[in-house]
């Protein structure tokens, strides 16, 4: 009897070594889940590479802008936050940890530094800046600490101001966000694919005063409506994920305008008032009382994180539009989403989509996977992403990479080690001169071969002045800069290191 019954444990232990390979290396449901090992069991699982070669092979953004890699080796990235002072936070769910990324002011593209701020934490995700407060959404509860936007430190006890949120489930992550009547939103999803829920604070989301009393419940029927975001004119939008196993192409998911009492469908409807096979029959009344979509995206593309682009900085074609991070599908025959779209707003109140970051997907192959989105007062529009761990920056006025080079890093740096008193200003042209895509007809360093001008010597025939007034009218087709503290700034960083300097062309 002991030998059947190790064959039979045997057997069984080869079906689970089987089937777990096949979960995690088969398409197409290898991709949502690698990640998340990969960060519990680094040496047996791999994930791509966020670098600049990979960046510039594979990574799309619309004429007009530029990206970098910000941050690497973020495990989990997903939600961010913009302190005041162009600062990144970011949460890392799995390592219960919230990091804090250094804006980038040497303008090399990436984050000059970084800390954790917080750890221990359970599965923190949400994050928001209110009053001088650094709030966080764990699994069960939201807490907050003084935080410094100046310095980039919390300062005090870390205390719980809301706790016994409902946690597990296949929907455990909270997303929080200070409104525009200063309350704060909390959106909690379903426990399940699709269900009737116990707890009708779940597929809902919520209101609570800062300091943690419950509200009411703001808003019912949303499956999982991971982002929201408020436009300019106050109305709230959120994205849903559609419920999964009804096949390839069914149903959407969708992009909500979200009404105080408003019920959005689920589990009774979905996509525009169609009743679910499993829960919609019988139930006509209040599958006819859902409110439909605003929009909806492809069925399983998983949109999580939303932001509007509120930045003067941004192309005009763009700004006052929302951008949505699509996660991508994990039960279609052949996978889809994987990008970050635009959402624009005509006249009519229609919603247009037009691509915005893609090439994480191609051809079958997954190298990332958007997840939150965030954009800072200068433009800068900040990507997670939580398969390769990584945090994307995406600036206006630039080309497809942001990258001005070790030489520009260098000079910047240098001035700033030997405490120049205008090391914060060449920082800034050092910034200006990659946004400005300056790097694409100038060289700061070389032999000239690649066709572009490579600047030396500069010093020897202007002054801080001199070069500042010629930017302003340069020899065409050089555009001139029109702002007089970017002058300075480009000036003071350009005649920062004289061997590397150029004459512009004349």
């Amino acid at each position: 009897m002991k030998w059947f019954r190790r064959i039979a444990v045997g057997f069984f232990a080869i079906v689970v070594l089987v089937l777990a390979a096949a979960w995690l290396w088969l398409p197409p449901i290898d991709v949502p889940f690698r990640g998340m090992l990969a960060n519990l069991i680094p040496s047996l699982i791999a994930v791509p590479t966020a670098d600049a070669a990979t960046v510039k092979s594979r990574l799309t953004v619309p004429a007009g802008y530029g990206i970098g890699v910000f941050a690497r080796d973020i495990p989990d990235a997903r939600m961010l936050r913009v302190t005041g002072r162009g600062d990144l936070l970011v949460a890392s769910p799995s390592k219960g940890e919230v990091f804090w990324l250094a804006g980038d002011a040497d303008g090399d593209g990436e984050s000059d530094e970084r800390r954790v701020l917080l750890d221990g934490l359970d599965g923190p995700n949400g994050l928001d800046l209110s009053n001088g407060f650094l709030y966080v959404a764990e699994q069960g509860k939201v807490g907050r600490v003084r935080f410094d936007d100046a310095t980039g430190r919390i300062d005090g006890k870390y205390t719980i101001v809301i706790e016994g949120l409902p946690v597990g489930g296949n929907h455990w992550k909270k997303t929080i966000r200070f409104g525009p009547d200063g309350l704060l939103y909390l959106n909690i999803g379903s426990s399940c694919n699709v269900c009737l829920e116990e707890d009708d604070r779940r597929a809902a989301m919520l209101r609570y005063t800062p300091d943690g009393k419950f509200v009411d419940v703001y808003a019912t029927g949303l499956r999982n409506s991971a982002g929201f975001d408020w436009r300019v004119d106050g109305a709230l939008f959120a994205t849903d994920n559609g419920r999964d196993l009804l096949g390839d192409d069914f149903p959407p998911c969708e992009l909500n305008q979200i009404r105080q009492g408003g019920f959005y469908g689920w589990p009774f409807a979905n996509g525009d008032r169609v009743p679910d096979p499993d829960f919609g029959g019988g139930r006509d009344a209040v599958v006819k009382s859902s409110i439909p979509p605003a929009f909806s995206f492809r069925p399983h593309n998983a949109p999580l994180g939303i932001v509007f682009l509120r930045s003067d900085a941004q192309l005009p074609e763009y700004r006052g539009d929302a951008l949505v991070a699509l996660h991508g599908s994990w039960n279609r025959s052949r996978k889809d989403g994987y990008k970050v779209v635009a959402l624009h707003w005509d006249a009519d109140g229609t919603i247009r989509s037009s691509d915005f970051l893609t090439g994480f997907l191609v051809d079958e192959n997954v190298i990332g996977r958007p997840a939150e989105l965030a954009e800072a007062a200068d433009g800068a529009i900040y990507v997670s992403d939580d398969y390769a761990n990584a945090v994307y920056r995406i600036v206006p006025g630039g080309n497809q990479t942001l990258d001005i080079g070790g030489a520009a890093k260098a000079a910047a740096g240098a001035a700033v080690a030997a405490g120049s008193a205008d090391a914060k200003l060449i920082a800034r042209g050092a910034t200006a001169f990659g946004r400005r895509a300056c790097q694409e007809c100038h060289a700061l360093g070389g032999d000239g071969k690649d066709g572009r001008v490579v600047l030396a010597g500069l010093s020897t025939r202007y002054d801080s002045t001199s070069l500042a007034n010629y930017l302003a009218q340069p020899r065409p087709p050089m555009p001139p800069v029109e702002d007089d503290e970017m002058r300075r700034a480009l000036a003071a960083f350009l005649l920062t290191r004289p061997q590397r300097i150029a004459v512009p062309a004349t």
